[in-house]
C-alpha cells in the first residue's frame, strides 16, 4: 500500500510507540490524526515538532462519541490503536481505570470502525502479558490468553474482543503482541530501561524492584514501528486479517542482565544496581516466538540489542543535556 495521503488514526500518539509511529507516518506523507487525552510536552511527538504536521483531537479513548466522530469526520482508512494504561504497577493499584482504558477503549474503537464504510484496516496493540503464565515458553500465537493480574487481564480481554469483531462482523483487524518497548522518548522513568539510564547519567544507583531474575521480552521502539507498518501493508492480503502476531527479537534476558548491559555500555561499571525484591503480582518469565511473523509476514527486526541500547542511551544523553 501507499501511505501518501492515507487518512490514519493513531490513538495513544504521545506515548513511546505512538510518537515514533506518527513521526514515520508523517515522513511517509500520510494524513495523520492523533487522539490525545493528556498533553505531554516532553514527548517525542511534541518536543520534535511533529505535532504541528498532523491533526489533533483531544479526547479519551473511553468516550465512544468522540471516537466515532473522529473516524467519521476524518474518513479514516487505517487505525493503529495504541492507547492504553501500560504500567503494570499502576494497573495493580488502579484496576478500574485500567479496564476502562484497555478494554472499553478497545471495544469503542472496534465498534466505531464497524460502523464506518471508509475503514480498511485496524491494528490493535495487545501484549505478551495477554498470555499470562504458561507452562511452556516461548509464547506462540496458538496459546490460550489467560492473564490473571489487572494489566494482563485487560490485554487478554481486549485481544479477545478484537478477535470477536473479526469473526462475527468481518472487521478488518489484526492484533500485535509485543514485549516491553524501550527506546528514546520513553518518559515513564519507572520503567527499567529509561529509569536505569537516567540514574546512571546522574551517577546514581539503578533500582530493580524485583529480585532481578524476572525474564522479559525487550523490543526496540523503531523495530516496533516498522513491524506495525509492515503488518498494515501486509493486510492487503485477506488471509492476514483476524490474525495475531508476536513481534520480538527472541532474546532471553533477565532484568538484572539488562541493567548490567546498560551499565557496561555506559561505562559505569563502578555503579552496582540496588535489588529491592519487592515486586508483586507480575509474571516471572516471559518470552515470545516471532516465527509466525517471520514466515507469514517475512518480517525481521533491524537492530541488535546492543545497537538499540546504544541508540537509546545517546537519545537520553541529548535529551537531558537540552532540559
Amino acid at each position: 500500500m501507499q501511505w501518501k495521503n492515507t487518512p490514519v488514526l493513531v490513538t495513544g500518539c504521545t506515548g513511546l510507540l505512538g510518537s515514533w509511529l506518527c513521526k514515520e507516518l508523517i515522513n511517509r506523507k500520510a494524513n495523520v490524526v492523533g487522539l490525545i487525552r493528556d498533553w505531554v510536552p516532553k514527548s517525542v511527538l511534541i518536543n520534535d515538532g511533529y505535532i504541528d504536521e498532523m491533526n489533533v483531537v483531544r479526547g479519551d479513548i473511553a468516550d465512544f462519541e468522540t471516537i466515532e466522530r473522529v473516524i467519521n469526520e476524518y474518513e479514516i482508512e487505517v487505525v493503529f490503536h495504541l492507547a492504553a494504561q501500560t504500567i503494570v504497577e499502576i494497573a495493580n493499584r488502579n484496576p478500574l481505570s485500567t479496564f476502562e482504558s484497555n478494554i472499553k477503549g478497545t471495544w469503542n474503537i472496534l465498534e466505531a470502525c464497524r460502523r464506518v464504510p471508509t475503514l480498511k484496516k485496524i491494528i490493535i496493540a495487545s501484549s505478551d502479558k495477554a498470555y499470562g503464565d504458561q507452562p511452556i515458553l516461548p509464547y506462540n500465537e496458538d496459546m490460550p490468553l489467560q492473564g490473571t493480574h489487572p494489566y494482563d487481564v485487560s490485554k487478554s480481554c481486549a485481544d479477545l474482543v478484537a478477535k470477536t469483531y473479526h469473526t462475527t462482523y468481518g472487521t478488518p483487524v489484526c492484533i500485535t503482541r509485543c514485549g516491553n518497548f524501550y527506546g528514546g522518548g520513553d518518559l515513564n522513568f519507572n520503567r527499567l530501561v529509561p529509569g536505569t539510564i537516567r540514574t546512571l547519567l546522574n551517577d546514581e544507583q539503578p533500582v530493580i524492584r524485583s529480585d532481578g531474575s524476572y525474564i522479559r521480552d525487550y523490543f526496540y521502539v523503531e523495530d516496533g514501528v516498522h513491524a506495525y507498518l509492515h503488518l498494515a501493508e501486509k493486510m492487503d492480503d485477506e488471509n492476514i486479517l483476524g490474525e495475531a502476531f508476536n513481534f520480538s527479537n527472541e532474546l532471553q534476558i533477565s532484568v538484572l542482565e539488562m541493567v548490567k548491559k546498560i551499565i557496561s555500555l555506559m561505562g559505569k561499571e563502578n555503579i552496582k544496581p540496588k535489588v529491592l525484591g519487592i515486586a508483586k503480582n507480575e509474571i516471572i518469565h516471559q518470552s515470545l516466538s516471532a516465527e509466525k511473523a517471520r514466515k507469514m509476514l517475512n518480517w525481521a527486526p533491524a537492530h541488535t540489542l546492543d545497537e538499540a541500547l546504544e541508540r537509546t542511551i545517546e537519545w537520553y544523553k541529548n535529551f537531558f543535556e537540552e532540559t
